[in-house]
């Protein structure tokens, strides 16, 4: 890899800090869920599963932004806006669900976004570091997620 090359992969230290920032809660309240009991488990796993919901949120807007960017003039936008879409509507549904099938839903779809991000940056649409900050945020935070589930 040249050093141009190697300053391109170099992950931004804001994406690592912010993205950092986003994994606490899910930490956090999968911690807390599991020590927990009664009415304070109760919050704290609706708590990590609505974080969960709106992380997902967040995640397909990036899907949206890479569909839409102006690097692929021409390139069929259907299929990746329709996929954008998704985990929020499985992030929504997943709190409709009883505990502990919202969290393993979430972990699920929240390795499924890492493996559209894993697609989208060897296609080409996504910074050369994407993978390295997508791959332990989302490895953490499906860990949490199914930690959260075994209570």
């Amino acid at each position: 890899m040249s050093t141009a090359q190697n300053i391109q992969a170099r992950v931004p230290s804001s994406a690592i800090w912010l993205g950092g920032l986003g994994v606490l809660p899910f930490v956090a309240l999968a911690t807390a869920h599991i020590l927990s009991t009664g009415e304070i488990a109760s919050l704290t796993g609706f708590a990590l599963a609505a974080y969960g919901a709106v992380i997902l949120s967040f995640l397909g807007g990036i899907q949206w932004g890479l569909a839409i960017a102006p690097n692929r003039p021409g390139a069929p936008i259907g299929l990746p806006l329709t996929l954008s879409v998704v985990p929020s509507l499985i992030g929504w549904g997943a709190l409709l669900l009883p505990d502990p099938a919202n969290l393993l839903v979430l972990a699920l779809t929240f390795l499924a976004v890492l493996a559209l991000d894993l697609w989208a940056a060897r296609a080409g649409l996504a910074p050369d570091w994407y993978p390295k900050l997508r791959i332990p945020l989302s490895l953490i935070v499906a860990g949490a997620l199914i930690a959260g589930a075994t209570l």
